[in-house]
């Protein structure tokens, strides 16, 4: 159910195409959508055995089969028509994590979850392990499937998964899972529009301990934590880096090697970037927290004008607002904009499209001035994900930054 955005959808189906099961992919959105995988798919040697079914979903498929895999975006899954009617009817309703899980020792692996920072500190961790000369395989929330290379995962391997709320819910929902080393960042209000109310988002954020023994592992970010010598910017990188240091110690890693690969780790694409003299792609903010801290990195916040808006998560927007107050420019785009305008006790320039905010942005800025985008929000309604609004922002600005990172 739902190919999704991040890979997950096409790694389950692929091997389950590979373990023989005849896989029935369903998705509400178009076939274009998917082109590329859709090709790969069926050039698949056991391609016969895959039926696809694009722009809509049938009550029949969800109850006439063996079990069904959700794709774990899917909102409120327990008011979900489609998904209720598995239940109903007694079919095995289950998630690729889910199914992951099931293929791994748990004993072996580190997860990560918080409202921001779970993306750099899952690969903080991975680039700590190698640098200490173990093995780490990295994968779940941050892209694609680890089950494509479940049989490359040898028994003394270190798995390292990023897990949303969302997944927590599900692996909680499925009889209860939770990793041997389990890493909270931060919880701060996010998903409202996938929970229901901040309360539920921040109990399945908590599951990732739940199910743990007293034998396993539980650490939390201490927003006092500091780490020297890092390559990426940031107070809050300096917390993600003490979390991750203790996650890796935790798996008996020669620490100064860990510690030598945290100082050497460069940052993520779209996570406080810089992609040209003074310009930030900072596009994974998707929460007014993220936007803060961004905004924090920087010794003189005057000298920032920063881009904020998008997709409305139903989120309170009042501290994204705020910063208008610190920063030389705030331009709004997306959804949001208007909302975060009037919120603001400052003059906040609304413009709708990222285009026109990076150019009333250049015509703003002074030499010494720095421009962030660093929206705050999610990118769903006018861009398919944060990467893609990152890209356009550095065609906009001029900058081949992801070009080189993606050669």
């Amino acid at each position: 159910m739902g190919l999704g955005r991040f890979g997950g959808g096409f790694g389950v189906t692929k091997w389950l195409l590979e373990q023989g099961a005849d896989v029935l992919l369903t998705d509400l959105a178009s076939e274009e959508k998917f082109d590329a995988q859709i090709n790969e798919l069926q050039a698949h040697q056991e391609a016969a055995n895959l039926q696809i079914r694009f722009g809509e979903h049938r009550i029949e498929d969800f109850v006439e089969t063996d079990c069904v895999v959700a794709n774990p975006a899917v909102p409120k899954p327990w008011k979900n028509h489609y998904l209720q009617a598995a239940w109903d009817a007694h079919v095995d309703v289950t998630t690729e994590i889910g199914i992951l899980t099931k293929q791994i020792d748990r004993q072996k692996v580190i997860g990560v979850t918080g409202t921001s920072g779970k993306s750099t500190t899952v690969s903080m961790i991975h680039t700590a392990l190698l640098a200490s000369g173990l093995t780490s395989h990295l994968g779940g929330n941050i892209g694609g499937s680890l089950l494509s290379s479940i049989k490359l995962i040898k028994p003394d391997d270190i798995i390292v998964l990023e897990l949303s709320s969302a997944m927590l819910w599900w692996l909680d929902r499925n009889g209860g899972w939770s990793p041997y080393v389990g890493a909270l960042t931060t919880v701060e209000e996010n998903h409202i529009d996938w929970h229901g109310t901040y309360e539920e988002y921040a109990r399945c954020k908590q599951l990732i301990f739940t199910h743990q023994s007293e034998n396993d592992i539980a650490l939390t970010q201490d927003p006092d934590a500091t780490f020297s010598g890092l390559s990426v910017m940031g107070k809050h990188n300096e917390r993600n880096a003490a979390l991750a240091f203790l996650a890796v110690n935790a798996m008996g890693v020669d620490s100064k090697l860990a510690r030598a690969g945290l100082q050497s780790f460069t940052g993520l694409p779209h996570r406080l970037q810089q992609v040209g003299e003074g310009f930030y792609n900072d596009s994974k903010s998707t929460t007014p927290t993220a936007t803060a801290l961004a905004i924090d990195s920087f010794p003189d916040s005057t000298k920032v004008h920063v881009i904020v808006g998008g997709f409305d998560k139903q989120v309170d927007l009042s501290l994204l607002a705020k910063q208008s107050e610190r920063v030389k420019g705030m331009y709004t785009i997306g959804r949001t904009g208007e909302e975060i305008a009037k919120l603001s006790s400052l003059p906040v320039l609304v413009c709708d499209t990222l285009e026109c905010a990076v150019n009333q942005a250049k015509q703003m800025m002074s030499d010494d001035d720095v421009l962030l985008l660093s929206p705050g929000c999610a990118s769903w309604d006018q861009f398919e994900n944060y990467e893609e609004r990152g890209k356009r922002f550095c065609e906009l600005i001029g900058s081949d930054a992801l070009l080189q990172q993606d050669r």
